[in-house]
């Protein structure tokens, strides 16, 4: 029976390298978990905003169908012509068709997300989604996003860790292949019929390469690549962080300019529906024409329909924000926003 045991300098950098694997698999596992979740939540209150939607478009079609009634009543007591009755079912019928068309949407894109999420629609049931899209304005500086959050993004991070893997194999590769090696071997061997005939010997045995050193060898090119997979690995990193930069820049600019947008939305919503009180009284005092009253109804719903997509994308934006950054979106929420500037 023996016994041997070999010793060389590079075993620790091979252990390292093991665990940097393993640390490289479990980011890429957080990354994607992080990723999905982003999406899950991108279309979860996209279908929230489409169902606010469809009551919007509701209203709609209720009000086009009070103002049919009206107008038949006034039509059979000779108060409106025709055309104006002719008017009023036409718009009734339009509001009735984008409502149908806006739900067979959202029905699509709800059985979708369900599916996403493993789960099914039962034709009997019907699936409420419990919340809203509160918008809060996000006050950050860039410069200080970057210096709180770049090197904790998954894609910096994995650059480093392929550094410090690259580091570890040259490490390994230079002591396995230049540094001298240790061999140790016990051997007994014994008898079943002469039990004073038992030997035991041992022996050490220390290796010293010489092919290594000699420069064009094929060791020596091999370790000669690793050191400039290093210096490559160095630049893709840089390459990364001034790409990660730019990222959060422009994601910080698209954030604040869409702030403004849903400002000047939520004026032109406020303008939209006074226009549409005042175009309504005049129509019931006689001074209106119907087309009025209807351009008025839809220059409206047109206004808190744009309010709603200029919310959704500001919402998206602070979601593609936290993304780059690498942190919870309600945490980006607790930390940069401003309260009194809630809508």
């Amino acid at each position: 029976m023996g016994i041997r045991l070999g010793l060389n300098a590079g075993i620790p950098y091979a252990m390292n390298i093991i665990k940097l694997a393993h640390q490289d698999k479990l980011l890429e596992y957080e990354d994607a978990k992080n990723q999905l979740s982003i999406q899950v939540t991108k279309m979860f209150y996209s279908l929230v905003a489409d169902n606010e939607n469809l009551q919007l478009l509701d209203e709609i079609f209720n009000l086009a169908q009070r103002q049919l009634t009206r107008s038949e009543v006034s039509f059979r007591n000779g108060i409106v012509g025709e055309l104006t009755l002719t008017q009023s079912r036409l718009a009734a019928e339009d509001a009735r068709y984008n409502l149908s068309a806006a739900k067979t949407t959202y029905e699509s894109n709800l059985a979708e997300f369900l599916s996403m999420l493993g789960m099914s629609i039962e034709e009997e049931k019907e699936i409420i989604l419990l919340d809203e899209v509160n918008i809060i304005k996000i006050e950050a500086d860039s410069e200080a996003l970057i210096n709180q959050y770049l090197y904790k993004r998954p894609d910096i991070v994995k650059k480093t860790q392929d550094i410090k893997r690259l580091e570890a194999v040259s490490s390994r590769d230079s002591l396995s292949a230049r540094a001298p090696s240790l061999d140790l071997s016990v051997n007994w061997e014994s008898s079943a019929f002469d039990p004073f005939s038992d030997s035991l010997s041992a022996t050490a045995q220390v290796n010293i390469p010489i092919d290594p050193w000699i420069p064009g060898t094929k060791q020596a090119q091999s370790i000669k690549n690793t050191l400039n997979d290093i210096k490559k690995a160095k630049l893709d990193l840089e390459m990364t962080e001034k790409s990660a930069k730019t990222q959060i820049r422009s994601l910080s600019a698209l954030l604040k300019n869409s702030w403004n947008s849903i400002l000047i939305a939520r004026l032109s919503l406020e303008a939209a529906q006074r226009s549409h009180q005042l175009t309504e009284q005049g129509f019931n005092n006689g001074t209106v024409e119907l087309l009025t009253l209807q351009d008025a109804r839809n220059n409206m719903a047109g206004a808190q329909q744009r309010l709603l997509r200029t919310e959704l994308l500001y919402f998206d934006r602070i979601l593609d924000l936290s993304s780059a950054l690498n942190i919870n979106w309600n945490t980006l929420i607790q930390t940069y926003g401003v309260p009194s500037e809630e809508i």
